[in-house]
């Protein structure tokens, strides 16, 4: 096997059997759908058949099969009336939850993080390594996004007040993680500049073998695959389609979704939540995929490139590592619609090639993140125990 097949080679099955002789624990933020971070994690208990999985919460059904069959350890949040829906409003909490975890028989603890369990506590003789697909991005840059004072009122203050202390929480807890993977360098710069810590980057995985060209021809809308939430900057992308007379269509759901419907008019269709196979097909048939918000890394470009579909998006974040000006897409430098129209007609005279935007997209294949997330582990392991290195 080769690893542009997106198969497992044969340095990831070695280190899975070397793992063998481990304890490792499998400790993630919350389980409540199957979103990039838990792709990577589901990634992850492949590598790992024998782990144990801790998270804060978990929602029955909601992962993959083989996530579920982990039957995770979760903590007391999981149990707090609404945690189903409302759990970000349990944030004060997971100090506490995420402490509570009781760690100390293993000898490798794998945090996939964007919030709170890369502060997880194990043992001085266990390692810790850290797969950070961001610092806690409430506390530090993205509050009004989630808790700001449009969305929560009189509230607004208050919280900002306790996750004031649970960002100093977030950064005095960095050193309980060992080595540090980002996955990107949008992220790798953000862990320097509020955890002051090392990280190498290891691009998360994308399904390039599922996510291929079906042999649909392009057709004439463009297509947007994300939460309906307002940091994502969707009107955007709703805007530029209307000023290029696009249709739009949108996958997703979230509570900005009456306000886009709004926005959108007849020009835009809302498809809400997709099977996979329906979003593969969807990405083959678009003209382009728009990405309009910063994104720490971001599947959907990936996905879309793997079906030979170029890609629109922000030149910021995740998106500057994973699209190609010109060749694979456009990069647009501005976050307005009149940008992102300019972006369309841009592409327009591009002539984009299919393979090579696919051969681009194979970069990111499971294979190259389990070979080089076990190479990461195996080093990890092979340090002396108890002791910062990154």
């Amino acid at each position: 096997m080769t690893q542009a097949d997106g198969l497992e080679t044969g340095a990831a099955a070695e280190h899975r059997e070397r793992a063998r002789a481990w304890r490792v624990a499998l400790v993630h933020d919350w389980l409540t759908g199957m979103r990039g971070g838990e792709k990577v994690l589901d990634a992850l208990a492949e590598l790992y058949p024998h782990a144990d999985l801790f998270t804060m919460v978990h929602v029955r059904g909601s992962v993959s099969p083989a996530l579920e069959r982990r039957r995770p350890h979760a903590a007391f949040t999981s149990r707090l009336p609404l945690a189903r829906r409302y759990y970000r409003y349990f944030l004060p909490l997971f100090p506490a939850a995420v402490e509570q975890f009781d760690l100390d028989a293993y000898d490798l603890v794998v945090s996939t993080s964007h919030c709170a369990v890369k502060s997880a506590v194990r043992t001085g003789r266990a390692r810790h390594l850290c797969y950070c697909h961001s610092p806690m991005r409430y506390a530090w840059d993205q509050f009004d996004a989630y808790f700001g004072p449009a969305r929560l009122g009189p509230a607004s203050a208050a919280m900002r007040a306790l996750l004031t202390h649970l960002g100093r929480w977030d950064a005095a807890t960095s050193g309980r993680v060992d080595r540090y993977l980002a996955n990107s360098q949008y992220v790798a710069e953000r862990i320097r500049r509020y955890y002051n810590r090392r990280s190498v980057v290891l691009h998360p995985p994308v399904d390039t073998e599922f996510f291929r060209p079906t042999g649909r021809r392009p057709e004439g809308y463009c297509l947007v695959v994300s939460a309906l939430v307002p940091y994502k900057r969707l009107e955007i992308a709703i805007e530029a389609c209307r000023l290029r007379g696009v249709p739009l269509r949108v996958v997703g759901t979230g509570p900005d979704l009456p306000r886009l419907r709004r926005a959108g008019g007849q020009a835009v269709s809302f498809l809400g939540t997709r099977s996979d196979e329906e979003i593969r097909e969807l990405y083959c048939g678009a003209r382009a995929v728009l990405l309009p918000g910063v994104e720490d890394f971001g599947l959907v470009p990936v996905e879309a490139q793997a079906c030979g579909r170029p890609v629109v998006a922000l030149a910021d974040g995740g998106a500057r590592e994973t699209v190609v000006d010109g060749q694979t897409g456009v990069l647009v430098a501005e976050p307005t619609a009149a940008a992102f129209a300019e972006g369309l007609g841009r592409l327009e005279t591009l002539a984009i090639d299919e393979a090579a935007t696919r051969a681009h997209a194979q970069r990111f294949s499971r294979a190259r993140f389990l070979d080089g997330f076990a190479a990461h582990a195996d080093a990890t392991m092979a340090a002396p125990a108890g002791a910062v290195r990154w």
